[in-house]
């Protein structure tokens, strides 16, 4: 299922990043420039890490130190063997984490090619496609990751999310809900469908669907901090704020809080014929 000549919709900026990747929770959505979501931007989220990621370890370094040493470790290793399809996989996770995506790209696309039947390896790497902001090929190498008869509901999140990212919203919405057929209440999905959600303006709906996500034991703090910004864009401020500041440090919160206020401020232009409101994009990781 090819999307070549579709435009990537880059109107959305992020809203939380997690600590992982960034000392800030505001995200850029670089990692995606995407997801697609739900979370662009490519960061590793806590959620995303013990729900385990396409390709990835699902135990991963958390701190910038931390990162920069796996990828001595692992660039070393994959230097050393190139064939090596772990060191390729972690050493494209520290890369993708130092905001190296180009390299990553390169290194996963060698890395497949040397192992062509590793779907975790080809997950990875079309993953790692839709962060750099290509996005048709993303969803083609992604749709090689996994076969009908055997699905993987984190490529199906991911493609979802590279399909929200094009401004096919309603297909995105299919692959999610496919996910949620094989992990029913999965809240990383979840989290993605009510992005999606969202970008259609239908922000009650969304609310629903991240209230259920965040109500999942496996729930990360992007899912609450998603709910506050649904929650403030239908200008509840109040009940945004106190979800905002519930998992975050005072000086996180109250920077999330003012980022609410900016956006809230805008409403007046989300209204409009053919205007959407900021969202957090979905997200690849599943």
């Amino acid at each position: 299922m090819a999307l070549g000549g579709q435009r990537t919709d880059s109107r959305l900026p992020n809203f939380m990043a997690d600590k992982a990747h960034r000392s800030a929770r505001l995200l850029a959505s670089a990692a995606f420039v995407v997801l697609l979501a739900l979370s662009a931007a490519g960061c590793q989220t806590t959620g995303d890490d013990t729900t385990g990621s396409i390709g990835m370890p699902a135990s991963a370094p958390r701190s910038d130190a931390e990162w920069r040493r796996a990828l001595d470790v692992w660039g070393a290793r994959y230097r050393e063997d190139p064939t090596n399809a772990e060191a390729a996989l972690r050493y494209a996770q520290a890369l993708r984490a130092t905001e190296q995506r180009a390299q990553a790209v390169a290194v996963l696309e060698q890395a497949s090619i040397r192992n062509p039947s590793d779907r975790a390896l080809l997950g990875a790497y079309g993953r790692a496609l839709a962060e750099a902001g290509e996005l048709a090929k993303a969803f083609d190498v992604l749709s090689s990751a996994h076969t009908p008869e055997n699905p993987d509901w984190r490529i199906l999140n991911a493609q979802g999310a590279v399909l929200d990212q094009i401004g096919r919203n309603a297909e995105a919405q299919k692959h999610y809900s496919a996910a949620l057929k094989i992990v029913p209440d999965e809240p990383s999905v979840l989290s993605n469908l009510a992005m999606s959600y969202a970008l259609m303006k239908n922000l009650k709906l969304a609310e629903q669907t991240l209230g259920r996500a965040a109500a999942q034991p496996g729930a990360s703090p992007k899912v609450r901090q998603n709910l506050a910004l649904v929650v403030g864009l239908q200008g509840r401020f109040n009940d945004a704020e106190s979800i905002a500041r519930a998992d975050l440090p005072e000086e996180e919160a109250a920077a999330n809080v003012s980022y609410l206020r900016q956006m809230l401020a805008q409403q007046s232009e989300w209204k409009k014929p053919g205007r959407k409101p900021y969202v957090p994009k979905p997200t690849t990781d599943g």
